[in-house]
């Protein structure tokens, strides 16, 4: 990546986990109603052909992690524990009712927060709960975050026996002096045990979470962090950038300075040093910020055109409906996006009315699923067509116009209906997504919503 390339691309952008993105959700006209309607519709479409995801949201940690940009609540009080997940199932109670059927559930992903946070038998009853009105698919999924520092044998042991053999494990940086500046500190010793014993219980996924451009940041520290994951060799790996948004998140990030921070072209340079090392390591490239073992999941269904992308990232299959559980946990019933609240207090109040706890959310247009069909494409196959009069929209010249100057970049090819991002161009999908953001380009904002695109 050229220095003037990325001088030139690297603007404020969406990460589009959906179209429209949050910032644009026609919240005022959204309803409860409408939501209902369209989770009923959508599962009607799709629950015996491939059936739905459950997002889980467990938002407790027991200490602030300051370059996190997830909705959580810190405490020590593992009381808590029980009273949150009973409300889990109150709030699954109340979409059951909803559901013509009893669901098949295909994929189920324990997110936060800290999941490992909760005991063991906390996290049986929850899943054991889940499933007392619901199937398992044949082909099921089910995955979880684990923090190195407070997963157990046990955690992994008991998730296992309940189906999961997928966990993600937030490494970030191996550098002490990073390590104490975001507030995450955990030896390597720590990563190498949880992964090890995953294995010996037959997880067939082991992936690690590593940040670039967090605060103190070297070429040194991502060498040296690189180096130690490839001990270890984890099935795959995310490569975030990281997302300073202390706008957004408040207090959390500003627990350094933003002089502490690599500048622009440090950055890129972490990340090219980064990207290189795991392609050179035996890891490919997988849509945006992923890479991927040969023998991993996630690397077949990137090749056969099936891997899929939404609030909980790329998951290597589709599901059109998918159910968010817990404080802020957004739901996709691919009509439609719902977000519940984020307070846990006011979460535990709504349900004691017997209303599932959404407040806010888009309904989308017959435009809106055409744009969003076209982002899907080019984040999960750098590729997109409108050879399809069902792809077809009337700012369509508009945006291949808008996409002209990245096409004598060497970023991007354009033919008559098609657009195919180059191998130089990968870094820029995000750039790429932009010019079909319809609302976007339509609202540009006078704001900061975004953090940089790279």
């Amino acid at each position: 990546m050229s220095s003037s390339l990325f001088q030139k691309y690297n603007v404020a952008g969406p990460r589009y986990t959906s179209y429209p993105t949050v910032p644009y959700w026609e919240e005022n006209t959204f309803s409860y109603d409408q939501w209902k309607t369209s989770v009923q519709k959508s599962f009607t479409e799709s629950n015996e052909n491939e059936g739905i995801s459950l997002y889980i949201h467990l938002p407790f940690c027991e200490s602030l992690c300051t370059f996190c940009g997830c909705h959580k609540h810190i405490t020590k009080r593992h009381e808590l524990e029980e009273p949150y997940i009973d409300n889990l199932l109150n709030e699954w109670n109340l979409y059951l009712k909803i559901l013509p059927d009893a669901p098949i559930i295909k994929e189920i992903h324990l997110g936060g927060g800290t999941p490992t946070f909760f005991s063991p038998k906390h996290l049986q009853k929850l899943i054991e709960g889940i499933f007392v009105k619901a199937k398992k698919s044949s082909k099921f999924e089910f995955s979880f975050e684990g923090h190195p520092n407070n997963t157990t044998y046990e955690h992994l042991e008991t998730l296992s026996q309940l189906g999961f053999d997928r966990v993600s494990f937030g490494v970030q940086d191996y550098s002490p002096k990073v390590q104490k500046a975001i507030h995450r500190i955990q030896p390597f010793e720590n990563v190498e045990n949880v992964t090890q014993w995953a294995r010996q219980l037959g997880y067939t996924s082991v992936s690690h979470d590593l940040v670039f451009g967090l605060p103190f940041q070297t070429e040194k520290d991502m060498l040296f962090t690189i180096e130690k994951t490839n001990l270890l060799r984890p099935d795959r790996i995310s490569f975030y950038s990281y997302a300073h948004v202390p706008w957004i998140k408040g207090t959390g990030q500003r627990g350094f300075d933003e002089n502490d921070l690599p500048s622009a072209d440090q950055k890129r340079r972490l990340y090219e040093l980064g990207k290189q090392q795991l392609l050179d390591n035996g890891y490919v490239e997988i849509g945006m910020d992923h890479f991927a073992l040969p023998s991993d999941t996630m690397y077949n269904s990137f090749i056969n055109n099936n891997l899929h992308r939404n609030f909980m990232g790329y998951t290597a299959s589709k599901t059109q409906l998918m159910i968010g559980l817990g404080i802020s946990s957004i739901s996709d019933s691919w009509y439609g996006f719902a977000q519940n609240v984020k307070s846990i207090k006011e979460y535990y109040e709504i349900l004691e009315q017997n209303k599932i706890p959404v407040y806010r959310g888009h309904i989308l247009n017959q435009e809106d699923l055409i744009i969003r069909k076209h982002i899907l494409n080019l984040m999960c196959h750098f590729a997109t067509s409108w050879e399809n009069i069902k792809m077809q929209f009337a700012e369509i010249q508009e945006v291949i116009n808008k996409l002209s100057e990245m096409e004598k970049d060497n970023l991007i090819k354009i033919s008559k209906n098609h657009i195919e991002i180059t191998d130089q161009g990968k870094p820029f999908v995000r750039n790429v997504c932009m010019a079909f953001d319809l609302r976007l380009q339509r609202n540009i904002p006078t704001t900061k919503l975004f953090s940089m695109t790279i």
